[in-house]
């Protein structure tokens, strides 16, 4: 495609766009500043507003899109489905023909995506949002950076129970080392550093997301689990999703730059439409 086009995801913390042309894709993420639909929409047109031209494409997702104008600031507003761009944007990141694709950010959704088309199978209230508001409440910071940094110098099983704890050794295919209960220790005392804090925090959040994304997998006859959205960009996220992955011999795929997962299925859409 060698038209100008912009597409846009107006997620619940960043809204994330990519603005394609001839000379290739300028991705930018922004920090959501919770104003009306279309304040949000057009924060997104300000930060490339040298690059805009008339008649160009510019397609939407996520947040309150539903609530846009069909036209603004003289630009036709090409509405697109979130579950579609998800499952579009996740299959394009990844290269593959069909997958379960997770969108794991401030909540998780989760798509079988095929060939034939994209459908809505499952999700977990429990993601990045979840994160980010317990460990304001627990370590003091919201801070994406600092949370991540503090969970991969911390052990998870000084706040946690571990089987091997619990039932005194493996249960299934759950080696002893795995953990029985979440911040099961956190009722003992309060001598935990944050660094502990934050590793269990990210454990808790991973696990919830990982093995759910299993089962979704499972029920919708995919082998393949894509993991896109903001969430994955966490090292400390990426390593207790792998660990859950060698506990139930399962692969996950993060594909490179997760966070632009959807608003690339956004794009995908426009140029099918130009078609």
């Amino acid at each position: 495609m060698t038209e100008t086009a912009l597409a846009v995801d107006i997620g619940m913390t960043n809204i994330d766009l990519i603005l394609e042309t001839s000379s290739g894709q300028l991705r930018k993420m922004l920090s959501n500043q919770h104003q009306s639909a279309l304040e949000q929409f057009q924060q997104a047109l300000d930060a490339v507003r040298a690059d805009l031209s008339p008649g160009m494409k510019i397609g939407v997702t996520g947040g309150r899109y539903r609530d846009l104008p069909e036209v603004v600031e003289g630009f036709d507003v090409i509405k697109v489905d979130e579950m579609q761009a998800l499952g579009l944007g996740g299959l394009a990141l990844s290269g593959l023909e069909e997958a379960l694709i997770v969108s794991a950010g401030t909540g998780v959704a989760m798509v079988a995506a095929r060939p034939s088309g994209v459908a809505h199978v499952t999700g977990s209230a429990v993601g990045g949002g979840t994160l980010l508001g317990l460990s304001k409440l627990i370590l003091g910071t919201d801070d994406v950076a600092e949370i991540d940094r503090l969970a991969m110098a911390g052990d998870a099983a000084a706040v946690d129970i571990m089987l091997s704890e619990a039932v005194g050794g493996k249960v299934g295919r759950l080696p002893a080392n795995a953990n029985a209960v979440n911040l099961g220790k956190l009722d003992r005392d309060n001598g935990f550093t944050k660094e502990n804090l934050a590793a269990g925090l990210v454990r808790l959040v991973a696990q919830v997301i990982a093995v759910i994304a299993i089962n979704a997998s499972a029920s919708a006859g995919l082998e393949d689990i894509v993991l896109v959205g903001h969430l994955m960009d966490l090292q400390s996220i990426r390593r207790e999703i792998d660990l859950v992955g060698e506990f139930y011999e399962r692969t996950f795929l993060v594909p490179d730059q997760p966070g632009f997962g959807t608003v690339m299925g956004v794009l995908a859409v426009l140029k099918q439409e130009a078609h």
